[in-house]
């Protein structure tokens, strides 16, 4: 399958190479965006809300070690050192496949920020599966990679979230309490 996608891919417009090599750093940053607009939303709501927009990145973070801790055990050579051409440049010798980093933060992130804005989910989810399958489709990730982060990052970010959330919900009652005018 992997070879199928990276055969097709080359076989694309060169606007759709650049949108895909460039577009998944780019929808990191529209999710970090998005975060910000989150806080902003839920500045003067419910502590709780502000909390878990703070405890979502980290929860991305916590989804992020724990792929690269993966990566150190599995150790699994990337597809694009088998003499294939592929759309991007592959990556250093000791940067290993297997979970794609990439698709682990935009999972993560985007099931973080339908915890604290559900009405989102429609664009970030797919938006996130587009980013995951960019990494299969230039050349740099086998499609069972992309599928591990995709799920790392579904599953560790909002539950890590949620687990802290209680323990950051004081934290913003108090910083509440002392930045707001007397």
């Amino acid at each position: 399958m992997y070879r199928d996608i990276v055969d097709f891919a080359m076989t694309t417009p060169e606007w759709l190479h650049t949108l895909a090599e460039v577009g998944t750093d780019a929808g990191l940053f529209l999710f970090v965006a998005l975060f910000a607009v989150a806080a902003f939303r839920a500045w003067r709501g419910p502590a709780r809300d502000l909390a878990l927009v703070i405890a979502g990145p980290a929860g991305v973070v916590f989804a992020y070690v724990v792929s690269e801790v993966l990566k150190t055990i599995v150790r699994e050579d990337r597809p694009c050192r088998g003499g294939i051409t592929t759309l991007a440049t592959c990556p250093p010798t000791d940067d290993w496949s297997f979970p794609s980093n990439h698709s682990v933060i935009a999972a993560g992130a985007a099931a973080t920020l339908v915890l604290v804005w559900r009405a989102l989910a429609w664009v970030v989810l797919p938006l996130a599966a587009v980013m995951a399958f960019s990494r299969v489709f230039v050349g740099v990730h086998y499609p069972h990679d992309v599928a591990a982060g995709f799920l790392i990052g579904l599953t560790l970010a909002p539950l890590f979230a949620l687990l802290v959330v209680g323990a950051v919900t004081p934290a913003v009652r108090l910083a509440r309490t002392r930045l707001s005018p007397r």
